[in-house]
C-alpha cells in the first residue's frame, strides 16, 4: 500500500493511545531508576537524554499522526519512540543496579541501550525522508531499500560489537542520510506543487540529523571535542525535525496545532541560531580581546542579533509551515489570472476550483450555480463546508469543501476560504453575466428570426399573389386596348385601386414594425398614428398616456411593438372593436396596459407568434409580460419594461 492510500484511511487513536503510553511510561521510568541511581555525569548520561528526548518527541509526534491516519511514517515514530524509551531503560536500570547489587538481568538490559534506538532512529533520516510523498514511491523505492539494509546490517554490528563495521555502517549511512535529505529537497524545488509544503524543513531535518552522527566517525582523540557533543548535536537536530515531519505528513492542516507548530520551529531556530552566534562570537572575542571581555561581546551581539534574527526565521518559518496558504494574496493572484485567461465559463471555474484545492491542501472543491451543473474538483468524501458565494449584496451560488479524514479547517483556513469565496462569487457573478448574454443573444436571434417570418409571410401570402394578380391584369387591359378600349380602361381603374391598397399594406407593414414617427417625435406620437391609422378601419383605440417624455429608444421601440401587436391580436381573435392603451411611469420602468372588449380567449389556447414576440421583447430589457383574461370579459396585456437595460437578466 502506498502512502497515499494510506491517507485515506480513518486514524487509530487506540494504537495512538499505545504508543504515547509505551513511550512515555518508559521514559519516565528510565529517569526514575536514573534519579535514584544518581550516576556520574559522562557520556552514557549525555547519550541517556537523548533517548529521553525522542521517546517523549516522537511518542507525541507518532500518536498525532496514527490517531488521525494510519501513514507508515507514524509506525516508523513510533518505533523510534518505544526504541529511545527501551534504550533508556537499558541505562536507568543498570546504573541503578550498580548501586544496588543484586538486581537480576542487568546485563541483559544494558544491551538495549546500545540496540535498541539503531532501527527506529536510523529509520528517521535513512527511510522517512523517502516516504513523504502523495503519489507511489516509484524509483524512491531504492532509497528505502537502500536505508532499509544499512539499517539491518548496522543493528547487526550493534549486536555483534564490531567496531570496523560499526564504523563503515554508520559512514554509509550518514551519506545515504545526506542523498535522502538531498532528494527531499528536489521534491521541494521541482515536484507537485501539492507535496511541496514543509519539505523545505524535512530536507534540514534528515541532514541535521545525519550529519549529528559525524562526530562517531571521528578517530579517538582526533579532535579536542567534549563527550557531549555528538549527544548535543542530536537534541539540536529535534528542534526541527519532528515539527517538520508533522507539516509534510499532514500538509499543513494541523487540526488546530499550526500556530503552535509553527512557534515551536521558530523558537527552535531562534534558540540554536543565538547559541551558535554566541559561540562564534565569544570564541572571535577570547581571541582579540584578553581577560573577561569575550563573554561580554558575545552577550551583546546575541542582544543585538535576537531581533533580525527572530524576523528573518519567522519569516521563513511562515512560508515552510503553511506553503502557500500562508500567503493569500499569492493565491488570489492566481486565480486572478484565471479571470484574464480563462476562455470558457467552464475553464474559469474548473481553474478556480483546482487552484482553491490545491492551495488549501483540500479533498474536494464544488462550485455550484444556479441553473447549471456545479463545477467538481476531486472527489467527496466527508461532510462539506458550505460557504455562501455573495457578489454585491447578492447570492449567486456556494462554495462547498471537503477535507481529508480527520482534518478541519480551523480559523486560519476558515479566514482563507472567506478570502477566496469572494474571488469565487465574482467569478461565478461574471460566469451568470455570460449566460444571461448568451441568452439574450439568442432570445435576440430568435425575435429577428420571427419578425422575418411575419416579413416573409405578408409578401409571399399577400403582397406577392396581388403583385402577380397585378401582372396578370395588366396583360389583359393590354390584350383588350386594340379590341375593346372601354374595357380594358374599366380593368386599368380597377387595377389601379388594387395597387393603392397594396401600396397602403405596405406602409402599414413598415409602419408595424418601426414607424419613423417613432425615431422622430417618440413614443406618443407613434401611438397616436397608429390610433389614428385604426381608426380610419372603423376600430376605436383610446389613449392614456402618462409616461415620461424622455424615454430610451429600446424602451420605446419595445413598448410600440407590444402595443401593435397586442391590437393587431385584438383585431384578428377576439373580434373587438374598441381597445384602451394605458402608459405609466414607475421606479421599476415604463409600465404599458392594452385591453380590449373582445371575447378573450382560452387558458388551454396555445401561444402563437405575436404573444411570443411580446413576451421575448420585454424580457430582453429584462422586463416582463403578463396575458390575461379578465372576468369582464376581453384580453388584458400589462408589461413592464426597464428602463436603460440592454440584456436580459434571468
Amino acid at each position: 500500500m502506498s502512502p497515499s492510500d494510506a491517507l485515506t484511511r480513518v486514524g487509530q487513536p487506540r494504537a495512538a493511545a499505545v504508543i504515547a503510553a509505551s513511550a512515555w511510561g518508559t521514559a519516565v521510568l528510565a529517569v526514575a531508576l536514573v534519579v535514584m541511581a544518581r550516576p556520574a555525569l559522562g557520556e552514557g548520561v549525555w547519550f541517556f537524554v537523548v533517548d529521553v528526548a525522542v521517546a517523549c518527541v516522537y511518542g507525541t509526534v507518532s500518536a498525532l499522526i496514527v490517531s488521525r491516519r494510519p501513514h507508515p511514517v507514524g509506525w516508523l515514530l513510533a518505533l523510534a519512540a518505544i526504541g529511545g524509551g527501551v534504550a533508556a531503560l537499558g541505562f536507568g536500570y543498570p546504573a541503578l543496579a550498580s548501586q544496588r547489587p543484586g538486581l537480576p538481568g542487568a546485563d541483559l538490559v544494558q544491551w538495549l541501550q546500545s540496540t535498541a534506538w539503531v532501527p527506529g532512529t536510523l529509520a528517521l533520516f535513512l527511510v522517512v525522508p523517502w516516504l513523504v510523498r502523495d503519489h507511489p514511491l516509484g524509483r524512491a523505492r531504492w532509497g528505502v531499500a537502500a536505508g532499509g539494509v544499512v539499517i539491518v546490517a548496522f543493528l547487526a554490528a550493534q549486536l555483534l560489537d564490531a567496531r570496523a563495521p560499526f564504523t563503515i555502517l554508520l559512514a554509509l549511512a550518514v551519506v545515504l542520510g545526506l542523498v535522502a535529505a538531498g532528494a527531499v529537497e528536489h521534491r521541494h524545488r521541482r515536484g507537485p506543487v501539492a507535496e511541496r509544503n514543509g519539505l523545505g524543513w524535512l530536507a534540514l531535518g534528515a541532514a541535521l540529523l545525519a550529519l549529528s552522527f559525524v562526530p562517531l566517525l571521528l578517530p579517538p582523540g582526533a579532535l579536542p571535542l567534549p563527550v557531549w557533543t555528538t549527544p548535543v548535536l542530536h537534541l539540536l537536530s529535534q528542534a526541527v525535525y519532528p515539527a517538520a515531519i508533522l507539516v509534510a505528513v499532514l500538509r499543513s492542516r494541523m487540526w488546530g496545532l499550526q500556530l503552535a507548530v509553527s512557534r515551536t520551529v521558530l523558537a527552535g531556530l531562534v534558540t540554536v541560531s543565538l547559541v551558535a552566534v554566541y559561540v562564534v562570537a565569544t570564541v572571535v572575542a577570547t581571541s582579540l580581546l584578553p581577560g573577561d571581555g569575550a563573554g561580554l561581546v558575545g552577550a551583546g551581539v546575541v542582544a543585538v542579533a535576537v531581533q533580525p534574527t527572530r524576523f528573518w526565521l519567522e519569516q521563513r518559518v511562515h512560508r515552510l509551515v503553511y506553503g502557500v496558504a500562508a500567503s493569500p494574496d499569492h493565491v488570489v493572484r492566481r486565480l486572478g489570472s484565471h479571470l484574464r485567461l480563462a476562455e470558457t465559463t467552464d475553464d474559469l471555474l474548473r481553474g478556480l476550483a483546482a487552484d482553491i484545492g490545491s492551495a488549501m491542501r483540500l479533498e474536494s472543491v464544488t462550485v455550484a450555480l444556479p441553473g447549471r451543473e456545479p463545477v467538481v474538483w476531486g472527489m467527496a468524501g466527508a461532510h462539506p463546508v458550505r460557504v455562501p458565494l455573495d457578489h454585491r449584496g447578492e447570492p449567486v451560488g456556494e462554495l462547498a469543501v471537503t477535507l481529508p479524514g480527520g482534518e478541519s479547517l480551523g480559523s486560519r483556513g476558515e479566514q482563507m476560504l472567506g478570502d477566496l469565496a469572494t474571488v469565487v462569487a465574482t467569478a461565478a457573478a461574471v460566469t451568470r453575466a455570460a449566460a444571461d448574454v448568451d441568452d439574450a443573444r439568442a432570445r435576440l436571434s430568435r425575435a429577428r428570426l420571427e419578425e422575418r417570418r411575419v416579413i416573409r409571410r405578408e409578401i409571399h401570402d399577400g403582397l406577392g399573389p396581388s403583385l402577380a394578380g397585378l401582372r396578370l391584369g395588366l396583360q389583359g387591359a393590354r390584350n383588350l386596348m386594340a379590341t375593346d378600349p372601354s374595357a380594358a380602361a374599366a380593368l386599368l381603374s380597377t387595377l389601379q385601386s388594387e395597387l393603392d391598397q397594396r401600396v397602403t399594406d405596405v406602409r402599414t407593414l413598415s409602419h408595424h414594425l418601426l414607424p419613423p414617427v417613432l425615431d422622430e417625435l417618440g413614443l406618443a406620437a407613434a401611438l397616436a398614428e397608429l390610433s389614428a391609422r385604426h381608426a380610419e378601419d372603423g376600430v376605436e383605440i383610446a389613449l392614456d398616456l402618462g409616461h415620461d417624455d424622455a424615454l430610451d429608444p429600446q424602451t420605446a421601440a419595445a413598448a410600440y411593438a407590444i402595443v401593435a401587436e397586442a391590437v393587431t391580436n385584438t383585431l384578428r381573435h377576439s373580434g373587438a372593436q374598441s381597445a384602451w392603451v394605458t402608459t405609466t411611469s414607475a421606479p421599476a420602468g415604463l409600465r404599458v396596459r392594452i385591453a380590449d372588449d373582445g371575447r378573450g380567449f382560452s387558458a388551454e389556447a396555445r401561444a402563437g407568434v405575436g404573444t411570443r414576440s411580446m413576451r421575448e421583447r420585454a424580457e430582453e430589457l429584462g422586463g416582463s409580460l403578463s396575458i390575461t383574461s379578465p372576468e369582464t370579459g376581453g384580453t388584458l396585456v400589462e408589461a413592464l419594461l426597464p428602463q436603460g437595460v440592454a440584456v436580459t437578466r434571468g
